[in-house]
């Protein structure tokens, strides 16, 4: 007969710098709670949020994806709450000098406008382009090798179903 006993490996959960209790109040405020917070610390640092609605596990892992902060740990309290340790990450993000949102506009609109703004930017400016036209990602690295150099991808980030974040260098 095999031996079907449980093994749990021992999780280290962080000491946490600061404990936000929002029981009570429903999603999206748990989430809106955390970052604040979050934005607030240093990178590594780790924060307890405290929270009742059922939808705040969805909210925060998916948050986490995005902004490369860390949902490391959850506990389960009494009664219907539940504690989630929220490591600060490394920003990964470079600074942008130009946001421009290209949601919605077809290829090759997105690279033009880019291309326009890039030509008025100073070197090492960097332009923030967001995209969700299907062509974009290979079109950005196409038009990055055209330029020889003139032009570098620092990042790229997925920011949702289909949708782009490319950080676009001027050398």
């Amino acid at each position: 007969m095999q031996d079907t006993t449980a093994v749990r490996s021992a999780v280290t959960v962080p000491k946490a710098l600061i404990t936000l209790d929002l029981c009570g109040l429903n999603c999206p405020a748990p989430l809106l709670g955390a970052k604040r917070v979050v934005d607030d610390l240093e990178a590594g640092q780790t924060m307890l949020l405290i929270s009742d609605c059922p939808g705040t596990a969805d909210d925060l892992f998916a948050w986490a994806r995005y902004t490369g902060n860390q949902v490391v740990s959850t506990t389960k309290l009494e009664g219907k709450r539940t504690g989630y340790y929220i490591t600060k990450g490394a920003d990964a993000r470079p600074h942008a000098n130009i946001v421009v949102d290209m949601l919605g506009v077809s290829c090759p609109g997105p690279i033009l406008e880019a291309k326009k703004l890039l030509d008025g930017m100073k070197p090492d400016e960097v332009l923030l382009m967001i995209s969700n036209c299907p062509g974009a990602r290979a079109d950005v690295g196409a038009w990055g090798k055209a330029k020889k150099g003139a032009i570098e991808l620092v990042a790229k980030q997925e920011r949702g179903r289909n949708a782009w974040a490319f950080y676009l260098r001027k050398k």
